[in-house]
């Protein structure tokens, strides 16, 4: 995977003076010097190597130095200059926190195994994490997101990633980040230190022999020896910040994949089939022929809900230690139920229409999620192994739930129940995949404790519409929840609600499942609406 152009990255100087000054010219920005015999390629080699690194740079600065960075030679200037950076800082104060995970951050990106294009796009993350601090790694690679894309876009880096051939960039940088994430450990830090020092020592042999360069050379390479003395002792400690800082860019990039595959959901071309009643719904599944494939036929004989009277007194236990109060219902859509600590970083999905809450309360795990989207049919898969009725969900998108580093969620999981309907006795949805239900409204302590923050619990927002039953059209309504939910069926049905925000900062969505709205073709001709473009309807990535 590494790709610098010799057997051991970081390790060899370039080999003429020459192609050092070219180095020098892409990182200094000072291309008239190239040509320019008058400039001494030593002393401005020097004048690069100690420089203070600059944290401020404007992030365009940050693309065009990370791309430039990843020319051979370049990046050994880059890594020189960024190693004696961190060096000066922990001379300067050895108690600095942040300078030691700043060197342990830089010396993550000369693990041998780290290619260019990935080198470059975590120095992006990084600088972030280093501006932020560590209270706000998260935040910070969210926010240096956009700026890795701009880098990736970059002419001379496209030609890069386009030649691996890579069809999922984000998904190969992930996985590519995790691989880096597993050799992370004391001794290949110190490994990557001993040759970041070596490329020193040989791209300072140059100024060796240079009056006021050659000494003043030498003594910072004596410094950052020194440190490195230091750094045996203390690198352990600073280990777990740089693993916590990869753990989010590999969040974000796996999130960044999501969006890429799925698309955005681009609400104001696409139109919604609102919530089916279910009398309706259930007309619509006698009549079809053939039944859907999600539908069974006859009873269920298997995956059978559990009786809410048998688990009442070990759900309630369980609620008074935190874990979420169910009711007899949600306890008859299991067939087993345990409880269970969820500990981040994870990712929980939830299959969602414009018109159901993002923050609900039925989830499902990664590995259930992509066996569902992996399958032929994975509506009918959906409806069928997590027993989801019609006019229970019209489904069309997802969201996502991010568990961070750290955090902890209490949860009831286990299989889902077969479903039966009193009005539909011969039909059943076979149920058996693993759900898994919380309150996603609400926020969670260190240990998986639900609390209600400061602003209260994080509903989504949402509006009711009154529909035009001749031409779909929706226009804003005073109806609240109170009201419609006392209103007849025939009158619930003109008045659909549309998510308007989805307010809980660890939900991301929605995206579009692609798997369409409907489930009979008969379904849009009396309840297709025009979607309006809402802020809950769109993903801005």
């Amino acid at each position: 995977m590494a790709d610098s152009g010799h057997d051991r990255p970081n390790e060899a100087a370039p080999v003429t003076l020459q192609q050092l000054r070219e180095a020098l010219a892409f990182v200094t920005e000072q291309y008239k010097n190239v040509t320019d015999g008058s400039k001494n390629v030593v002393e401005w080699l020097w004048e690069a190597i100690q420089g203070d690194f600059n944290q401020e740079r404007t992030t365009g600065q940050i693309a065009f130095d990370t791309a430039i960075s990843m020319i051979p030679g370049v990046d050994q200037v880059c890594d020189v200059r960024d190693v004696v950076a961190n060096c000066k800082q922990i001379n300067d104060d050895t108690s600095n926190t942040w300078a030691w995970v700043g060197l342990v951050l830089t010396l993550v990106g000369l693990i041998p195994t780290v290619g260019s294009l990935l080198k470059g796009v975590l120095k992006i993350f990084f600088i972030y994490v280093r501006r932020a601090g560590l209270n706000h790694v998260a935040r910070a690679v969210d926010e240096a997101m956009d700026w890795v894309i701009t880098f990736l876009r970059r002419r001379e880096v496209m030609k890069y990633w386009k030649a691996l051939k890579w069809d999922r960039l984000f998904h190969e940088l992930a996985n590519q980040t995790r691989v880096v994430r597993a050799l992370v450990s004391p001794k290949i830090l110190l490994d990557a230190f001993d040759r970041a020092i070596k490329l020193m020592d040989n791209l300072l042999s140059y100024a060796k022999h240079i009056p006021v360069v050659g000494p003043a050379a030498q003594e910072t390479l004596k410094l950052v020896n020194n440190v490195r003395s230091l750094a045996r002792k203390k690198i352990t400690e600073f280990t777990a910040p740089a693993l916590r800082t990869l753990d989010e860019i590999i969040r974000r990039l796996e999130i960044e994949d999501l969006v890429q595959r799925r698309g955005v959901l681009d609400a104001g071309n696409v139109h919604f089939s609102g919530t089916l009643p279910e009398a309706h719904a259930v007309t619509l599944m006698r009549r079809s022929s053939p039944p859907p494939a999600w539908l069974g036929t006859g009873k269920p004989t298997k995956n059978l809900p559990l009786d809410p009277i048998s688990q009442r007194k070990k759900v309630d236990a369980k609620t008074a230690e935190g874990y979420p109060a169910l009711t007899d219902s949600q306890i008859e859509s299991f067939t087993k139920l345990v409880e269970a600590t969820l500990e981040g970083p994870m990712k929980l999905y939830r299959v969602v229409s414009p018109s159901n809450f993002a923050a609900g309360a039925d989830w499902m795990s990664e590995e259930v999620f992509n066996r569902i989207m992996r399958s032929k049919d994975p509506k009918a898969e959906w409806r069928k192994f997590l027993a989801v009725w019609p006019d229970w969900n019209p489904n069309g998108q997802f969201v996502v739930y991010e568990i961070k580093a750290g955090e902890k969620v209490k949860v009831w999981r286990g299989e889902a129940s077969a479903q039966i309907k009193d009005d539909l006795p011969d039909h059943h949805l076979e149920g058996g995949y693993e759900q898994i239900k919380f309150n996603g409204t609400l926020t969670y302590d260190a240990d998986g404790n639900p609390f209600l923050a400061p602003g209260g619990a994080a509903s989504d927002s949402a509006t009711y519409f009154k529909v035009d039953q001749a031409t779909g059209q929706l226009t804003p309504s005073t109806m609240t929840y109170a009201t419609w939910r006392n209103l007849p069926p025939h009158e619930q049905i003109k008045y659909p609600s549309l998510r308007t925000k989805i307010n809980h900062p660890s939900i991301l969505g929605p995206f579009d499942t692609r798997w369409g709205s409907t489930d009979f073709g008969t379904q849009l001709n009396d309840v297709r609406l025009g979607l309006p473009n809402l802020p809950g309807q769109v993903t801005k990535s």
